[in-house]
């Protein structure tokens, strides 16, 4: 996962910022549409930076697992996808 490391620690940056944002768009008592607008687009962020890194689990870990390991980890990625998708 090191390739994408740079990525997903800009992103996670990006969401801690918005983050910030939208503490301070509570404290400026900002209009109720606009804070929730910005708590989808964290939400965002968070979900790519989930994708990226179940792939990279895919890729590395899941695929260079030895049998008995693979089966595990399909299944933890079964359970992780359950939860995503609820």
């Amino acid at each position: 996962m090191k390739a994408e490391q740079q990525n997903i620690k800009r992103l996670l940056n990006t969401a801690k910022g918005q983050i910030d944002g939208l503490n301070k768009m509570i404290d400026d008592d900002k209009y109720c549409i606009d804070i929730s607008n910005q708590i989808m687009a964290t939400i965002a962020i968070l979900k790519k930076v989930n994708i990226e890194i179940l792939d990279a689990h895919l890729k590395c870990c899941v695929l260079h697992a030895d049998d008995r390991e693979r089966e595990t980890k399909i299944n933890e990625i079964s359970e992780v996808l359950k939860k995503a998708l609820k």
